[in-house]
């Protein structure tokens, strides 16, 4: 398809700091009227007819008022050489991620009749992104949110005001685990602990491993008492269960505690460490909910 002298314009303007994977014309409305070859290489299906699908119907619903704006911003003239990242709606189903830059396409008179686009894929970037991601806020032992990650979502909870609970949990006499059977196998003793966690917590449950045989769990809109009886389920089920552990079978117990989640990040962590403190001096394999007198900052 030949381009006319606007046209090879803005397209030179375009690949000059780039090589562009996939290159579209979209009309005023944003309805793909030209697409290079690349774009069925990345599982897009395009019908044979004069005027495509519209370009939004390639990006995933989540993202396309990110793309529409990013259009409408190229055909006014605003946001000149932005690259905007989404997530593709491709046939094989599975996510391809791409960013996006378009420039407008000018008639002789200076008004915009449609406009130019390269798509890149950026699979490989998001990738990396992800894998920073999870090694900065993950625990690469039991694969759950570290300490900086619940610090960060406990303070979004109080931040939005959102009705919820802080439990803590601490597995027993780990030390002494590890003294007698090897960090190993401790190791193993915390895997088996998060997994449990996973099994017996609700979805919207936010699990965390905040230190070396201590987790946090953010429970989202639970009561005190739906708390109490989810978590006593949690410690009555481990105390229950003699799981193995490297060449040994003995029973894993913790100590846990819940707190509401109110006031303020240190007022909501010192109610809850509090009661997990008189959990293990009742003698651990319990769960202590706060005080009611130190509810609240009373």
């Amino acid at each position: 398809m030949d381009f006319t002298i606007q046209e090879s314009s803005a397209l030179y303007g375009l690949l000059a700091e780039s090589t562009s994977d996939i290159v579209l014309k979209t009309d005023i409305a944003g309805y793909i009227v030209h697409a290079s070859p690349a774009l069925e290489r990345f599982g897009f299906r395009l019908p044979g007819m004069p005027v495509g699908p519209h370009l939004l119907d390639l990006v995933a619903p989540a993202a396309r008022d990110a793309v529409e704006r990013a259009h409408a911003d190229a055909l006014a003239g605003v946001g000149h050489g932005r690259w905007v990242e989404f997530p593709a709606a491709t046939a094989d189903d599975r996510e391809h991620w791409f960013e996006i830059q378009t420039r407008a396409l000018m008639d002789e008179g200076g008004k915009p009749y449609g406009a130019l686009s390269i798509m890149r894929s950026i699979d490989e970037r998001h990738d990396l992104k992800e894998q920073l991601f999870a090694a900065t806020y993950t625990d690469p032992l039991t694969r759950l949110t570290n300490r900086a990650a619940f610090i960060s979502m406990l303070e979004h909870m109080l931040d939005r005001q959102m009705d919820g609970c802080l439990a803590l949990f601490s597995i027993d006499f780990f030390r002494t685990i590890n003294m007698q059977h090897g960090q190993s196998v401790g190791d193993e003793v915390l895997v088996v602990f998060a997994d449990l966690l996973r099994e017996m917590l609700r979805a919207e449950d936010i699990i965390s491993r905040i230190g070396s045989e201590r987790f946090a769990v953010l429970l989202p809109r639970a009561t005190p008492e739906q708390a109490e009886a989810i978590c006593s389920r949690v410690v009555k089920t481990l105390a229950d269960l003699r799981r193995k552990a490297g060449e040994s079978r003995f029973a894993i117990t913790a100590s846990a505690s819940v707190a509401r989640i109110a006031v303020s990040l240190d007022s909501t962590l010192e109610r809850a460490e509090m009661a997990l403190f008189v959990a293990k001096a009742k003698g651990r394999n319990r769960l202590e909910m706060e005080k009611a007198e130190r509810c609240l900052g009373h």
